[in-house]
């Protein structure tokens, strides 16, 4: 999500994970990389359950799909944190625009993340890819945003941080993007507009206005 992030690296809670859930000896084999390939195969799921069968069925190992993803879902949704003044910034945005949320993932992990951060009246719409047709950067996740907006592209500024998922797929549908930066990071080409994370309750206000 956009607005909140591990205090640890994923790559770390995904090893706590596969540990916990009863595969400890995947950890150096079942990386990041693999489990973001799995997880896009599954954008539509209910649950991360068949993203981690997916990454058991090459192993010979016992572990459980659903413990593992329970198992990971535990870990990051207690490692999440909100960004500087994320909270107060949607309120304040909310006073001049109507604000939603468009998120990848199955609709158990995403859902208890929103939870965790007590933000589903925070916001006019959220979709979850899990209870979509298809998720980002598909042009169908975005049409799902602006039907719950109630927003044409040309009315609609989509801020997010994946240069291809966020950005691309906005751009593509002819809404204007804001793409947040992390350390080091360069937008996008398609973005037309950038953030740094840690900037992004102070200048985003601003950089909304010149659209």
């Amino acid at each position: 999500m956009t607005l909140a992030v591990p205090e640890r690296s994923r790559a770390d809670l995904l090893a706590d994970a596969l540990a916990a859930g009863g595969a400890p000896e995947l950890a150096g084999t079942v990386d990041r990389e693999s489990y973001l390939d799995a997880h896009a195969r599954h954008r539509t799921a209910d649950s991360r359950e068949p993203v981690f069968a997916d990454l058991v069925e090459p192993h010979d190992v016992e572990a459980d799909p659903e413990a593992l993803a329970t198992a990971y879902r535990e870990a990051v949704t207690g490692a999440l944190v909100p960004v500087s003044g994320a909270r107060e910034l949607v309120a304040r945005l909310r006073e001049r625009y109507r604000v939603g949320v468009l998120t990848n993932g199955p609709v158990v992990a995403q859902s208890a993340k929103l939870d965790h951060l007590g933000w589903w009246d925070d916001f006019d719409t959220v979709h979850i890819s899990g209870d979509l047709p298809a998720g980002k950067p598909d042009r169908r996740a975005f049409e799902a945003l602006l039907d719950g907006l109630g927003t044409a592209p040309e009315e609609t500024v989509f801020v997010g941080d994946h240069p291809v998922e966020d950005v691309r797929g906005a751009s593509t549908l002819g809404i204007a993007t804001v793409q947040v930066l992390g350390d080091g990071e360069e937008p996008a080409p398609e973005a037309d507009a950038a953030v740094a994370r840690d900037r992004l309750a102070v200048d985003l206000p601003g950089i909304l206005d010149r659209f």
